[in-house]
């Protein structure tokens, strides 16, 4: 099973959502943004990381939000979601084709990636 983290980057009352880019594993498909989790290093070292490489931000983990464990055709994922704040930083797309700045209520405008639903429905509760 592959650990995965995933940012629920909070600025105000709106959270970043980001879109998988052509050419990319599910390409298309939003998600909350992050990565694999490294050999030695802490979840949260994992989405500081991940979101820096990938958006070119700066975030604070602030929380534990949930997880869930997905079964992709060829593989098993644990995916780990945070609660986290935007700290410094202008976003630059590096693995992603868009990005939106959203209300939760807006989410269901969205088709997000399997590993993701479950996230996306905790935070319509």
């Amino acid at each position: 099973m592959i650990t995965v983290t995933a940012a629920i980057i909070q600025k105000g009352a709106k959270i970043l959502i980001t879109r998988r880019a052509p050419g990319k594993h599910l390409a298309g498909y939003w998600e909350f943004p992050g990565g694999k989790l490294d050999q030695n290093e802490t979840e949260q070292e994992c989405l500081a990381r991940e979101i820096q490489e990938e958006l070119n931000i700066t975030i604070q983990v602030d929380e534990f939000y949930r997880e869930n464990i997905h079964q992709y055709a060829n593989k098993q994922i644990l995916l780990k979601a945070f609660k986290c704040s935007l700290v410094s930083g202008d976003i630059i797309l590096r693995d992603h084709d868009k990005m939106a700045w959203i209300n939760n209520n807006e989410l269901t405008n969205y088709e997000f990636a399997p590993a993701d639903i479950p996230i996306v429905k905790a935070l319509l509760e």
